[in-house]
């Protein structure tokens, strides 16, 4: 099997007490069944907490959050059940956590959450990273349509290399990304492959572009689920702001993340206007580039309605039409 990771992938170590956030707060922390079963097991003072913080809903088990943190979270940041028990005896979600892992039975991807600050903070000091290919024993064959993985793993690849282009200003990139996400999606869609052509896309943004609605792009994030009143307050503040190279950065990290997840319903275009969509959020929120997408990651990405309330709204929003963005875009 091959797994495919990030340069900076085994960069990334829990900086514990010294992060400025904390995974314990706010989310809800799912247990896997194995890890609750040993927790319900366990004699003592720490095996009757956990007992009493564990709550069963529909089929799934979580640790009770009180106050918005994790009960075993103690006050100088540490985990209490790491340091009773060790790191393995951590649910899967905390063991994991902020690694991802994309299975797809005879290769994997690996990559890091934006959502951990940590984790954001190497991916914005690394890019752009180089992926490492790693050959590994098992794996089983993949269960996806090859001709849709091999059309998808191909356009990435030129999307990556649009996104890397230093010669163009960032929101020219972005225009170009999202002409290009429609002709990948064409692809995908059994259309003939052809050539991109830069200067001709850039032309055809300008006959598209219409003036785009700021106050509505933003409304559609305040009426999804919030987590921080962080989050609503830069929300309810927008910014003109001004592009800097770390939102491509951006951009890349959400293509590597999202794109080859169009192999489960052939739907890639959304999964491109999701990328630049979060591109022209975070550039109008005050605040350094690298914390404010972290945010966003960790309040829309590490929610799952929200991130199918945003691929829903990428075709069905009058905000994000296409052409309102490309005015967004040429502003």
């Amino acid at each position: 099997m091959l797994i495919y990771k990030p340069e900076y992938y085994d960069r990334f170590h829990c900086i514990a007490s010294a992060c400025p956030d904390c995974c314990c707060k706010e989310w809800d922390i799912q247990v896997d069944a194995e890890t609750a079963g040993r927790y319900r097991a366990l004699p003592g003072d720490l095996g009757h907490r956990l007992r009493q913080a564990l709550t069963d809903t529909e089929g799934e088990t979580y640790l009770t959050m009180v106050n918005g943190r994790c009960p075993f979270w103690q006050e100088d940041g540490l985990c209490q059940v790491q340091l009773s028990l060790g790191h393995e005896s951590l649910c899967q979600v905390c063991r994991d956590y902020p690694r991802l892992t994309h299975d797809y039975g005879d290769f994997q991807e690996l990559g890091l959450e934006l959502s951990c600050p940590e984790a954001a903070r190497i991916i914005f000091s690394a890019s752009p990273a180089p992926i490492v290919c790693l050959t590994a024993p098992g794996g089983e064959p993949g269960e996806y349509d090859r001709e849709a993985m091999d059309i998808l793993r191909a356009t990435r690849e030129q999307m990556r290399a649009l996104l890397a282009d230093g010669t163009r200003p960032v929101p020219q990139v972005l225009t170009l990304a999202l002409l290009y996400g429609c002709q990948a999606q064409s692809e995908l869609d059994g259309g003939e492959p052809f050539p991109f052509d830069p200067g001709d896309a850039l032309a055809e943004a300008q006959e598209l572009a219409k003036p785009g609605d700021l106050d509505a792009f933003f409304a559609f994030f305040r009426n999804l689920e919030i987590l921080t009143p962080r989050w609503r307050e830069l929300l309810s503040h927008p910014v003109p702001g001004e592009w800097k190279p770390g939102h491509l950065t951006l951009a890349r990290y959400l293509v590597d993340r999202y794109w080859l997840q169009a192999v489960s319903d052939y739907d890639l275009y959304s999964r491109c206007k999701l990328t630049v969509i979060a591109c022209l959020l975070v550039k109008h929120l005050p605040g350094p580039l690298p914390e404010t997408a972290q945010l966003f990651s960790k309040e829309i990405e590490n929610d799952a309605d929200n991130v199918d309330a945003l691929l829903d709204a990428a075709y069905t929003a009058d905000a994000f039409r296409d052409d309102h963005l490309l005015g967004l875009l040429a502003d």
